[in-house]
């Protein structure tokens, strides 16, 4: 009797599960645009937690859906949200949909991935996470990464040696050194890259910037002080070709050539893809004050990669990039057909940068789960030369011919990590998804110019462990937290850095957030640090402090987003308040001269503090006209005065740091074949150092610079070519039309070469071809 019963039990529990099996389905289908697959398109049941996002190749599907009837909305960038009702039942539990969506009147968000580390609207992201696009780069005439920065909010780009043109980017006013910047969202931006790998990274190789600002070392690890900017370079998305020819003219003094190209091809099945990009720039040299030496240097720059996707399954993917740039840089005296070492005073560098990376995804468990592997790789190899000639006749003219201060830099970078994503669609009742992650950085850096006893030789390694909690409390409010733990081996102790951002999504347009984050920089070298100024017919030089330790920081934000669609308009502002705190903070200290120049530490300072407001506006009518801009204003000050120059008083202000600065383009595209751009930049005063030597300049002082504002356009006529299926756009412009360029430089070989605080060039007349396809 035992046994019959156990039979019937185990029947009883088959039956029930045949049951409840039955008492749920599954919903699948494609999301198109025009007939090409949408990857990242988002997919929800109303009234539910249930969702998903499409793969690479379009496709969705939602299982374990309780038999019922449903309202099922596709959403995706800049397209119209498409609804479709449907049911399941008994009869019929399995169901295809498929979504083919149009192009909407207005863009209110994009899809981002930088805020925090998993594809989320730019409306839906607790960080607040900016975007440059590669439509935007391309109407402001950008021909690199650091051209393209200036158009943000909160961002500068500076150029920083009237000689080499080396640039930095500040973010809220904080240098170089404070700012992490990201290739395709992995940290092989190396200290030595940081100083010129902004002018080297070409504006075709960039599919769009993601730029997140405030304390974010809870995901990105040291260095993410001011904020983190991502560059994700070009993916496959359809088959299409561009070549470009650009030609430049700067104040009919020099010219400079640029050719460009690029090419997609995606598989029919569109399981794989591949993408070409070739840059090719050659510009001479420029000198604004007639003293034969160079304010603008030489650049020959070739840069050429790939990047390839795989699809092997619908829930894999493979991507594999790998660019590979080659640039030869020159300034000081025009003696471009001698040695370096025979001119009076120059510069000269030779790069040659190798980057790849490879991303493994998988998702599980109804996609509800990814596991992200990943590994990227930088190494730089310079050859380089700075030195000014000693006067013929003197002690040190045979010993300098004898053995001229020729240098070799080799940078290393490794960045190996592992990802898990996991989303709990039940998480008391709401959704949360759940990161944990972990990545080692490596860095070895060697400068050396044996010639003036300079050496660097500097290893770090960092290990990172990260965690992150994304909850949607309610539809209204979002809530991310996590924390990241470090173990730098140029500190004793693991540096624990939290962050926690809210948002409240106020009725259907406006959206609320405040975030706090900590963030730490290591006593390492940095960009500027690899830097050898001419100051008064001498260099100098840093070196870090034997007692240097980590600075660390704590940044506060608060903001309110804002924008309103109509039918043929969209309106929106942006309003942003910030604070951050800097303990131990980094400053260079004078410490006297030896035989070659002047000399600096970098040593802790007691701390300093960053605050201000940023506000955007932006405002688009029909796609035809569109208005966007942003300004700043804001304090950088130390706590205590910091001497710049010795023998000068110390100031409180940070350098080079303007109290206000903004910008504005204004675009017009009445139909697809005309396009005009109006863009502005403004930068205000600042103090700036100024070294005596130059015959202009006697004694030291610290100045305070005037504002500038640089005014360029661009204008853009496409004449389609029907029968061949192609495009070719005739364009032409003016760079800083009304000449804002700095018109004080030193003048000679003892010039000051970082007295250099204005906009990157003077007024640059620029024409161009280009042919694409349709």
């Amino acid at each position: 009797m035992k046994t019959l019963n156990t039979i019937i039990f185990i029947l009883y529990l088959g039956l029930f599960e045949v049951a409840s099996a039955q008492q749920t389905g599954k919903i699948k289908g494609m999301v198109t645009v025009k007939g090409t697959p949408v990857e990242h398109a988002q997919i929800l049941i109303a009234s539910t937690n249930m969702g998903t996002v499409t793969t690479s190749q379009g496709k969705f599907t939602i299982n374990k859906i309780p038999f019922g009837s449903y309202r099922i909305v596709a959403s995706y960038m800049g397209y119209a949200e498409v609804t479709k009702e449907f049911t399941l039942s008994e009869n019929q539990s399995e169901i295809n949909l498929d979504f083919k969506m149009t192009e909407q009147t207005m863009q209110l968000d994009d899809i981002v991935v930088t805020g925090t580390k998993t594809y989320k609207r730019q409306t839906d992201s607790p960080v607040i996470v900016n975007i440059i696009n590669s439509k935007t780069i391309d109407n402001v005439q950008a021909c690199n990464l650091s051209e393209g920065l200036k158009f943000q909010p909160g961002l500068r780009v500076e150029t920083d040696c009237q000689t080499c043109n080396y640039t930095q980017l500040r973010m809220n006013g904080l240098a170089g050194g404070y700012s992490q910047i990201l290739i395709n969202g992995r940290p092989i931006f190396s200290p030595l890259t940081g100083l010129y790998g902004m002018d080297q990274l070409p504006a075709n190789m960039i599919d769009r910037i993601e730029v997140v600002r405030g304390g974010g070392s809870s995901l990105y690890g040291s260095s993410a002080i001011g904020g983190t900017v991502n560059v994700i370079t070009k993916i496959p998305k359809d088959n299409s070709f561009e070549l470009n020819y650009t030609y430049q003219n700067i104040e009919a003094k020099t010219s400079d050539n640029i050719i460009s190209a690029n090419a997609t091809v995606v598989s029919e099945n569109r399981n794989s893809g591949i993408s070409l990009f070739l840059n090719r720039r050659e510009r001479g040299l420029y000198d604004q004050n007639d003293d034969n030496f160079s304010e603008i240097p030489m650049l020959k720059t070739t840069a050429i990669g790939t990047n390839m996707f795989f699809i092997p399954n619908d829930n894999e993917k493979l991507e594999l990039n790998i660019s590979y740039i080659d640039e030869y840089r020159f300034g000081g005296e025009m003696v471009p057909e001698k040695p370096a070492f025979l001119a009076k005073q120059s510069e000269e560098r030779t790069h040659n940068v190798w980057m790849a990376s490879a991303d493994y995804q998988i998702n599980l468990n109804n996609d509800n789960t990814s596991i992200i592997t990943y590994l990227a790789w930088q190494n730089t190899d310079r050859k380089h030369y700075t030195g000014i000639m000693p006067d013929e006749g003197t002690v040190d003219y045979d010993a300098f011919l004898e053995n001229p201060p020729y240098g070799n830099s080799d940078v290393k970078t490794y960045n190996v990590g592992a990802q898990v994503n996991h989303r709990l669609n039940d998480f008391f009742n709401t959704k949360n998804v759940l990161t944990l992650g972990t990545e080692y950085v490596y860095d070895d850096v060697l400068d050396e110019i044996p010639a003036y006893t300079y050496l660097i030789d500097q290893t770090t390694k960092d290990y990172g462990l990260f965690l992150q909690s994304d909850w949607e409390i309610t539809p209204e409010l979002n809530l991310l937290s996590g924390v990241r733990m470090d173990k730098h081996n140029l500190l004793e102790n693991i540096v624990l850095s939290p962050r926690a951002s809210l948002l409240y999504k106020y009725k259907e347009n406006t959206q609320v957030r405040f975030s706090y984050g900590t963030g730490f920089r290591a006593p390492q070298a940095f960009d500027a640090d690899l830097h050898i100024a001419f100051a008064g017919g001498g260099i100098s030089r840093v070196s870090l402090s034997p007692d240097l330790k980590q600075k660390n920081s704590q940044s506060l934000s608060t903001s309110i987003n804002f924008d309103k669609p109509m039918e043929n308009w969209i309106a929106g502002f942006t309003l942003e308040g910030f604070y951050n705190r800097l303990n131990d903070a980094f400053y260079l200290q004078p410490i006297g001269q030896d035989q070659y120049g002047e000399l600096f530490e970098k040593q802790n300072g007691d701390g300093a503090t960053v605050k201000g407001i940023t506000m955007e506006l932006r405002v688009n009518y029909d796609r035809k006209i569109q208005l966007e801009g942003g300004f700043t204003i804001q304090t950088s000050e130390f706590d205590t005065p910091v001497e710049y120059i010795d023998g000068l008083a110390g100031i409180k202000e940070f350098t080079r740091t303007p109290n206000d600065y903004g910008y504005g383009i204004v675009t017009y595209s009445p139909n697809e074949k005309f396009n005009a751009t109006l863009n502005y930049v403004y930068t205000g005063t600042m103090k700036v150092p100024h070294f005596a030597g130059a015959p202009n300049q006697t004694v030291d002082e610290i100045i305070t610079s005037a504002d500038f504002s640089e005014v360029s356009t661009k204008i853009a006529y496409t004449v389609p070519l029907q029968t061949m299926g192609t495009a070719i756009e005739l364009y032409g412009g003016i760079k800083n039309i009304f000449n804002a360029y700095q018109d004080d430089f030193d003048i000679g070989k003892n010039r000051d070469s970082n007295y250099l605080y204005g906009p990157g060039q003077p007024r640059t007349y620029f024409m161009g071809l280009k042919l694409k396809s349709k």
